[in-house]
């Protein structure tokens, strides 16, 4: 055997070696920079990250506060229902995006599956509704009317349902109680939105992505007190999801309890004779038009006289706020903004605005007398007034010679009105001005009634109404003059003649413009809780408040009360004397005037009335009631579109609005018992120490209870009539009975259960 010398292989071995030593170190280097990199170059945004991983937040959300009316009834509440929710960051991570299992799903509810699928979809501007707007990383509810037996069914079989869930939870319930609706005044919720929390996030009152907030009326306006505090706990967790200990934990903190200045009794009897005042109006054939009123949208307000509290307040058509617990529906949606919903989102006592008719007159009889002309002067209350070759008649060409002021109010006699405002459109100068501030008298005591801005009522999205005075005329038509040079023609049609006119002198005050403005006609605009406003504090002396509904909001436990108190805007702009020459005869409406059809055996020795009818045209359009009432506890105000004059449409609506309030039976006697609120409510609901509020027995109904509580109107026939209603006038007492408020000749101005 040979032998192989040692000193053959050393240096293969040495070089195998040397490679080895390299390749370790080589490892070793890139190594150590690694953990350089991850350890301090980026230590700190690791660490962050590490951090986060391994703390996992749970949300408990708050208890909303309730909303109470003034005697402690809740008209929005909370309960238990099984919620069925769906995860969409769970369905993304499916090959389907989920729809599968959404399928799947609406066969267990008994929906149809393109309506569950539309319930996970993210809002944009490109998705119609119904689609999320919440965070796309929060749980999205598919419904909350989810059974017992579904809920076990989907809980089962999660293997089948994953990204699905079905668990109790407290979700918002709009009570309705004894049928009061409430809906426009109450708002409703729904999801917060991203923009809405990076907003809110510095703010004293940051959201979770798990809360409801307020989308319109008491909701939205005290959102942050009824919408309490969200609990958050937070767990530290191991690398695979195990709980290792409970690193901080904030208990939630429930939402404060609102009292309302709201009766839902009150509400209740005011919703129904809204619409039964509509439903009746449609009856009736409108002979200027050939066809039967459309009453197609109305509201009525119902106030203390003294404070401005709110009472009650109806706007039709309305709509069931439960439709958006959980959720809206595609077909609720619809009906609720499709061009042939009526657009019954909308609260037209504080957002529908129209032409205030005669209503207005007491604000042109107070700058009548602000501008020097005697109360008990003589006024020519003549058959027309003529004006440039234009004839402005009065009603079926009444004429009642020489009257006073106040009888021009009580008659509503319209030439008196042309003459005054046309002497201080004179006076000023006429269409040009004399050099100097024009007095302006009329438009200046709209604006010191409180016209022409909001009257801060404490309800989202209010309108102003509008004055058109010099100011107004000028900046509308700066912002239309193009378009009305465009279309206008001098011997075109109606429409046309007007844009024509308006392209040469639309920004000067023309001798028919203020015409038309003294009797509340022509561009002036009003709400009804202008309205409301405005006779209340006739009413009261003279002292403008500004309307409320909130009366105090109380906290969970009971122990903190904040009172909201009843705000003074200010001072009607006009002396006691003229004060009280409006209240009488505001006072002979009732008794001998326009309204006083309406009102026979009235007991107004024990319950004075006072009253304004109003019918105002508007153009293309049927004309518009209104009503404006008060005694001297309260102020109702009712209007409705499209539905003829203002007693003959509300007059019976708001006569037995009235006897329900103060117990009036139909042979006009008074029965306390049977009364709901003789006298403004007082104080809170009593508070008990465990913060729980006292809540009254609750009438099913009290519409039917004051029904089954009257016997039938003398000269009733066959047909029900409803408490406290007087029989339409016969062919002889029609005759016998002055008139009615009537339209004024001017210038080119379903509910869902």
């Amino acid at each position: 055997m040979t032998n192989i010398p040692e000193t053959g292989r050393t240096p293969r071995v040495q070089i195998r070696l040397v490679v080895i030593q390299i390749l370790v170190l080589s490892l070793l280097g890139t190594l150590g920079g690694r953990l350089w990199y991850l350890q301090i170059r980026n230590g700190q945004e690791y660490a962050k990250e590490a951090s986060g991983n391994h703390v996992q937040q749970v949300v408990q959300p708050a208890v909303r506060g309730s909303i109470l009316d003034a005697r402690g009834v809740p008209i929005a509440d909370n309960e238990t229902r099984l919620v069925v929710s769906a995860s969409r960051t769970d369905l993304l991570k499916m090959k389907d995006d989920g729809k599968a299992v959404l399928t799947k799903l609406a066969g267990v509810l008994d929906m149809k599956p393109e309506d569950v699928i539309q319930k996970v979809r993210l809002c944009d501007a490109k998705t119609p509704q119904p689609c999320w707007n919440g965070s796309p990383y929060q749980p999205i509810p598919i419904t909350d009317e989810a059974t017992a037996k579904q809920a076990l069914q989907i809980r089962e079989r999660s293997e089948d349902f994953p990204g699905i869930s079905a668990e109790p939870e407290a979700v918002r319930r709009y009570a309705a109680p004894g049928k009061a609706n409430t809906a426009q005044v109450l708002g409703y919720l729904s999801p917060v939105t991203d923009a809405e929390i990076t907003q809110a996030k510095d703010s004293s009152s940051p959201y979770l992505r798990s809360d409801q907030v307020g989308r319109s009326g008491l909701e939205r306006q005290y959102d942050k007190e009824l919408r309490g505090k969200a609990g958050v706990t937070r767990y530290e967790v191991d690398n695979l999801g195990r709980v290792i200990g409970k690193a901080k934990s904030d208990a939630a903190q429930s939402g404060s309890n609102l009292v309302t200045s709201i009766d839902s009794r009150v509400q209740r009897v005011a919703e129904y004779e809204l619409d039964t005042a509509m439903k009746t109006a449609r009856q009736q054939f409108d002979k200027i038009t050939g066809e039967n009123y459309k009453a197609d949208s109305g509201a009525v307000v119902v106030m203390e006289a003294k404070t401005g509290r709110i009472v009650a307040m109806a706007s039709a058509p309305t709509y069931d706020p439960n439709a958006w617990v959980g959720g809206i529906s595609a077909k609720d949606y619809k009906a609720l903004t499709g061009k042939n919903s009526d657009y019954p989102l909308l609260n037209r006592a504080i957002q529908g605005q129209s032409a205030p008719g005669s209503t207005f007159k007491v604000v042109s009889t107070a700058a009548a007398v602000e501008a020097g002309y005697e109360w008990d002067g003589g006024y020519p209350c003549t058959s027309s007034y003529s004006v440039g070759g234009q004839v402005f008649k009065n009603f079926e060409g009444e004429n009642f010679g020489p009257i006073s002021l106040g009888r021009a109010l009580e008659v509503s006699c319209d030439t008196v009105f042309y003459g005054l405002a046309d002497n201080e459109w004179k006076k000023d100068g006429g269409i040009n001005p004399k050099k100097g501030e024009p007095k302006d008298y009329f438009f200046k005591a709209a604006h010191q009634f409180g016209l022409g801005k909001e009257t801060g009522v404490d309800l989202p999205n209010e309108v102003t109404g509008r004055v058109p005075d010099r100011q107004w005329k000028q900046s509308y038509w700066k912002a239309n003059k193009d378009v009305w040079c465009k279309s206008g023609k001098k011997d075109g049609d109606y429409v046309q003649k007007i844009a024509y006119e308006n392209c040469l002198e639309g920004n000067k005050m023309r001798e028919g413009d203020e015409i038309n403005y003294s009797i509340g006609q022509g561009d002036t605009l009003v709400t009804p809780i202008q309205e409301a406003m405005i006779y209340g504090a006739l009413a009261n002396g003279g002292t403008i408040h500004a309307p409320t509904i909130g009366k105090a909001i109380v906290s969970a436990d009971g122990k903190t009360v904040q009172d909201i108190k009843p705000k003074v805007k200010g001072r009607l702009p006009i002396s006691e004397a003229t004060l009280n020459g409006m209240n009488s005869a505001l006072e002979g409406v009732v008794t001998r005037g326009t309204a006083a059809w309406k009102f026979g055996g009235w007991p107004q020795d024990k319950i004075t009335l006072h009253a304004k009818t109003g019918t105002a045209e508007v153009y293309g359009k049927q004309t518009t009631s209104w009503f404006a009432t008060y005694t001297k506890d309260y102020t109702v105000v009712m209007t409705i579109a499209q539905a003829g004059t203002g007693s003959g449409a509300s007059g019976e609506a708001v006569r037995n609005i009235y006897n329900a309030l103060y117990g009036v039976q139909a042979d006009g006697s008074i029965d306390n018992s049977k009364a709901l609120l003789p006298t403004p409510q007082k104080g809170l609901p009593k508070i008990q120490t465990d913060g729980s509020i006292d809540t009254p027995e609750i009438s099913k109904d009290p519409v039917k209870d004051l029904q089954a509580s009257e016997s039938p109107s003398p000269g009733a026939t066959d047909q029900q009539l409803p408490a406290g209603t007087t029989p339409s006038p016969t062919a002889s007492n029609r005759n016998t009975r002055r008139r009615t408020d009537r339209p004024k000749k001017r210038r080119g101005t379903r509910i869902l259960t």
